[in-house]
């Protein structure tokens, strides 16, 4: 075996996970889930069966990833953060078939207790404030908090908070020294690495 299962985890026969990737205390992987390389996944995660997650992601405690969820690479899930699958559930009406994809991309972080609504897409290197409620698209860099979640401002790769001084400005990670720029729709854009 390429990866760490702790003993009371079940990883169905079906699921494809990568090397190096640990899976600990009560998580269950579904058959047909496809775990990158890497991976971590807390104690008691749910993995369904559709579900891809990316090298390197980190899914913390008590995270329950359902059908239609993508994690591209390095993405970052508090603990007990939520996704959603169906925009309307009830008991007693079989909606698999509404389920929505959703989608984060790399580099993400989603923080403690945030939610997830389905069909929304989570741009990469965002940053989703703890207990925050996401029901539109996140956009590349973005930082959004509160219920609803709305726009706080802009992240670097890092995580750091950038500062632009106008509307056409640069900014520039105080941790990397990368520079970041915003296009003429207000989207965020890394310029030079490591000036």
């Amino acid at each position: 075996m390429s990866y760490y299962s702790h003993a009371s985890a079940i990883v169905d026969d079906g699921a494809d996970v990568g090397e190096g990737s640990r899976i600990w205390h009560f998580s269950h992987v579904s058959k047909g889930a496809k775990i990158g390389r890497g991976v971590t996944l807390g104690q008691n995660v749910y993995v369904a069966g559709t579900v891809t997650i990316g090298d390197q992601c980190k899914v913390q405690n008590n995270v329950s990833l359902y059908d239609g969820v993508v994690l591209e690479e390095q993405v970052f899930c508090g603990p007990s953060m939520v996704f959603t699958n169906v925009i309307n559930p009830r008991a007693g009406i079989e909606r698999k078939s509404e389920f929505r994809k959703t989608l984060v991309k790399t580099g993400a972080s989603i923080g403690a207790n945030a939610t997830v609504v389905c069909g929304v897409t989570i741009g990469a290197y965002a940053l989703i404030g703890a207990g925050a409620v996401v029901a539109r698209d996140v956009l590349d860099f973005e930082l959004v908090v509160g219920v609803p979640a709305r726009h706080a401002g802009w992240v670097s790769k890092r995580g750091a908070k950038l500062v632009f001084a106008g509307p056409s400005e640069s900014a520039v990670c105080p941790e990397s020294a990368e520079v970041y720029v915003r296009d003429h729709r207000g989207h965020v854009h890394v310029q030079v690495k490591n000036t």
